[in-house]
């Protein structure tokens, strides 16, 4: 008599593989593989809604793949994290999808182009869900590997010079990245002859194999993060690629190798790390705060500024390290510093998707992206320039936004902590986003007429944009709104099979 099938273990089998066969059949359809977001959007938001409530009902679950227990076999994990950035992963995937079939994708109907965009970007659905899916470190380097290569295709994907120069930047980038880390995956099976998570987790011997281990993974995926100073290939890629795929190349892939080195320090390994690793981590992520934002205050073009202000926004993901690792996880300010990390991966995901694809419709119509030329066009795009506008005040960290919520643990937690020093930096983040972004949205709302100082240096090359095109990077920023009014319930998502953080603390 066969046992009753697992729902929660269908759930994250077909997070993975429907996105996979939806690669392949993009190849198969052709000039129609636009059409194939009709099947894979809404199949993969019940996927989500599943998973989603099943680690809401049932706690978190290590699921034994073809039934071969760790470490024979290898596990997938279905906790709070990774069920919140599986449904995040949907949100931006199906508005990136759907933007591109009315834009990217008719116009490059009659090329390899048109289809591979659509190829490319389930490829990269499925290895960012077997990311945040899996429960062992090789496995962790397979996706990380399948995800870099449809990167790099998405950067690539016009075949302009200067795209295909960034690609080639970004490969060397990830390839680096990716040599480190497994360098390091080697020792620590050397050391310990596992590398499932949870079995470190548990067994994981100090010394300094696992140490050196660590540190070369870490710095293979702050590579793959574009963690200052490893940043440079992330501007020229984000800026330079289609709008709908800098949307998943900012909104998603550098949240995948953060997730990666959270489980690494947190679950895998959170006994090994010295007491220098959190400050250090730290320090890194303080200095791209400061450093993209006073680069993105620099930016004459639209793109250019949200690349570099991903650069600032990343900073702000790695002062979980300082404020809940190693020894700290069991403070009660670290569940508050947990979610406010996570939370912000989140807010971050669906503002900065919103704001390239709001990028791309205001290229499309103007023929550029450059700032001084964006006077009054809210008046002929208001969707546009409200859905830009809402973003802004996510990544600023103003009220009632996720990223306020978001930002607000995070500083309670440095306080709480007596670790001042990154609640500054958290207060000086949120002001220097927002001089950079605030002469964007005096531009845009500028009032001006034809004729006028104000008035848009060209005229409009393109047609304007469909309701229902301008809708989707509203519908983005609006549901990082709406993180904030609703945030007690994914903090409570996230909080299911939490880290050694304490299960009741400073939130």
């Amino acid at each position: 008599m066969t046992e009753p099938l697992d729902p929660a273990a269908l759930a994250a089998a077909l997070a993975v593989a429907l996105p996979l066969a939806g690669a392949l059949a993009a190849l198969v359809m052709g000039r129609r593989a636009g059409d194939l977001f009709f099947v894979t959007g809404p199949a993969m938001a019940l996927v989500a809604a599943a998973l989603v409530a099943g680690v809401a009902e049932g706690g978190p679950a290590r699921i034994a793949v073809g039934g071969f227990a760790p470490p024979l076999g290898i596990a997938l994990v279905t906790d709070g994290l990774a069920a919140t950035f599986v449904a995040t992963t949907v949100a931006v995937m199906a508005a990136a999808l759907a933007f591109a079939r009315g834009g990217l994708v008719a116009r490059l109907r009659e090329t390899r182009r048109g289809y591979a965009f659509v190829a490319l970007a389930h490829l990269a659905w499925g290895a960012l869900n077997a990311v945040f899916l899996s429960g062992d470190l090789f496995n962790l380097y397979v996706a990380l590997e399948l995800l870099s290569l449809a990167a790099i295709g998405l950067v690539a994907l016009e075949g302009k010079a200067e795209t295909l120069a960034a690609a080639i930047r970004y490969a060397f980038f990830a390839l680096t990245g990716s040599l480190l880390y497994l360098s390091g995956a080697i020792l620590l099976y050397a050391a310990t002859g596992t590398l499932d998570i949870a079995l470190l987790g548990a067994h994981a011997p100090e010394g300094a194999t696992t140490l050196v281990a660590g540190a070369l993974m870490t710095a293979g995926l702050c590579a793959k993060t574009a963690l200052f100073p490893l940043h440079a290939w992330l501007p020229p890629a984000h800026a330079g690629a289609p709008a709908p795929a800098s949307a998943i190349l900012s909104g998603l892939v550098p949240k995948a190798s953060f997730v990666v080195m959270a489980r690494l320090w947190l679950e895998a390994l959170p006994d090994a790390a010295g007491p220098a690793l959190g400050p250090l981590l730290g320090g890194l992520g303080a200095a791209a705060i400061l450093y993209g934002s006073v680069l993105a205050l620099r930016q004459e073009r639209l793109k250019l500024l949200v690349a570099y202000s991903t650069i600032a926004q990343i900073g702000y993901l790695f002062l979980l390290f300082p404020l809940a690792g190693g020894a700290l996880s069991t403070q009660p300010w670290a569940a508050g510093a947990w979610s406010g990390a996570m939370l912000h991966g989140v807010s971050h995901a669906l503002a900065k998707a919103a704001l390239f694809l709001a990028a791309g419709l205001v290229l499309a119509r103007l023929g550029h992206d450059r700032i001084a030329g964006l006077s009054g066009l809210a008046r002929a795009m208001p969707m546009t320039a409200f859905a830009i506008g809402l973003s802004a005040v996510t990544l600023m960290g103003l009220p009632p936004s996720g990223g306020f919520i978001a930002k607000y643990l995070l500083l309670v937690a440095a306080f709480a902590s007596g670790e001042w020093a990154w609640g500054v930096i958290l207060l000086a983040g949120g002001v220097l986003s927002a001089l950079y972004l605030f002469p964007v949205l005096g531009r845009l709302f500028a009032k001006g007429d034809a004729e006028g100082e104000d008035a848009p240096e060209d005229e409009p090359t393109g047609p304007l944009p469909s309701r229902a095109r301008e809708a989707i990077p509203l519908v983005l920023a609006g549901l990082a709104i709406a993180l904030g009014f609703a945030s007690a319930w994914p903090t409570a998502l996230l909080a299911i099979g939490r880290p050694g953080a304490a299960m009741e603390g400073l939130e």
